[in-house]
């Protein structure tokens, strides 16, 4: 009985080692686990690769931040101030029309006097010595409309006209200026009104009271000069 007793003893005391043993074992697994987790928690990975670290955030190679381009600087032209205070609305029906007839802007037809003396006497045909609305010769309308849209007197025929104006060049040609042409022989035959863009106001044989061009294909090679009166 004693020697049983003995041997029970002996299998316990064998049996509460192997537990130690295995508690043991256990702990340091734990403890292994635990330390392995707790440096991975100081080094923390995102998606993309990205790593947090004090002071910024780094970025891989292959996920760097898009550049920011900067835009063009625009510049605002300022407008022309006459222009802009121009309302179009308020333009006479005179100035809508010559605009298209003399190939200009409406703002810069200021004349307006001069605007209802060319509608007054537009299409009036030509005739030799005429000085009225039925019929009328382009140094008599020119003139007539001197005197009254001027105020400005100037003799009867083309070549006196010519002779006492001021000669000046074509490309200082301003509204109201006198152009002169010769379309027969040597004298001055024929004679208009200046009025914008090159182009002249003038009683034309062939289309009466009308507006023309000084490049016209036949005014262009008569020319003979311009002249300025009443003005200097």
């Amino acid at each position: 009985m004693r020697r049983l007793m003995n041997w029970k003893s002996i299998i316990y005391s064998i049996s509460f080692a192997a537990l130690l043993t295995s508690c043991k074992s256990f702990k340091s697994a734990s403890s292994g686990s635990n330390t392995s987790t707790a440096k991975k928690s100081k080094d923390p990975r995102f998606l993309g690769d990205i790593n947090v670290t004090p002071g910024g955030v780094k970025y891989p190679s292959t996920a760097e931040p898009k550049r920011i381009e900067k835009k063009a600087k625009v510049t605002h032209v300022k407008p022309d101030v006459a222009l802009t205070n121009f309302d179009i609305e308020k333009a006479d029906w005179l100035q809508l029309k010559y605009a298209i007839v003399l190939d200009a802007t409406v703002e810069k037809l200021t004349n307006l006097s001069l605007l209802q003396n060319i509608d007054k006497w537009w299409g009036t045909r030509y005739c030799m010595g005429g000085v009225t609305d039925r019929c009328i010769d382009c140094s008599a309308f020119t003139q007539i409309m001197l005197r009254d849209v001027y105020s400005t007197d100037i003799p009867r025929t083309a070549q006196e006209q010519y002779d006492q104006s001021t000669r000046i060049e074509l490309e200082d040609l301003e509204e109201g200026d006198l152009v002169f042409f010769h379309t027969t022989g040597g004298d001055i035959t024929h004679v208009g009104i200046y009025l914008f863009n090159n182009k002249f106001v003038h009683a034309a044989t062939s289309t009466g009271v009308s507006v023309s061009d000084l490049n016209d294909t036949y005014w262009k090679p008569r020319y003979r000069g311009a002249g300025r009166v009443g003005k200097q």
